[in-house]
C-alpha cells in the first residue's frame, strides 16, 4: 500500500490542523493505521493508531485529549486532528499502514508502509 500524507503548516500555539494520509494500492480497510511524529534530533514517537475497522483507538500520552484520528475506508484515507497546539507538537508527522500480526500498535517496527512525512510547525 502506498501512503501519501498532507496538510502539515505552519499554526500558532493553541490552533489546530487536520492531518490526511491518502492510501492507494492495496486494500486499506484491511490495515490498522498509525501517526507518528519526529522532531528534530528525536526518536520517531507513536502518536495515534486506528484499527482497520475504526473500532479501537490509540493514543501517545503527549497527545491523549488533544488529538484524534479517524478513518474514512471509502475515501481510503486517515486523518490527525491536532488541537490545542503546543510548539512542543512541532515535528515531521509521518502514516503508517500496520502489519497483519498481532504486534504492539505503539512500535515503529509494527508498521509495514510509511508515507513520506509532512511537517507541522508550532509557533509559541
Amino acid at each position: 500500500v502506498q501512503l501519501q500524507a498532507s496538510g502539515g503548516g505552519l499554526v500558532q500555539a493553541g490552533g489546530s490542523l487536520i492531518l490526511s494520509c491518502a492510501a492507494s494500492g492495496r486494500t486499506f480497510s484491511n490495515y490498522g493505521m498509525g501517526w507518528f511524529r519526529q522532531a528534530p534530533g528525536k526518536e520517531r514517537e507513536f502518536v495515534a493508531h486506528i484499527s482497520a475497522r475504526g473500532d479501537m483507538l490509540y493514543y501517545g500520552d503527549a497527545v491523549k485529549g488533544r488529538f484524534t484520528i479517524s478513518r474514512d475506508n471509502v475515501k481510503n484515507t486517515v486523518y490527525l486532528h491536532m488541537n490545542s497546539l503546543k510548539s512542543e507538537d512541532t515535528a515531521v508527522y509521518y502514516c503508517a499502514a500496520k502489519g497483519l500480526s498481532s504486534s504492539s500498535v505503539y512500535l515503529k517496527s509494527s508498521y509495514a508502509h510509511w508515507g513520506q512525512g509532512t511537517l507541522v510547525t508550532v509557533s509559541s
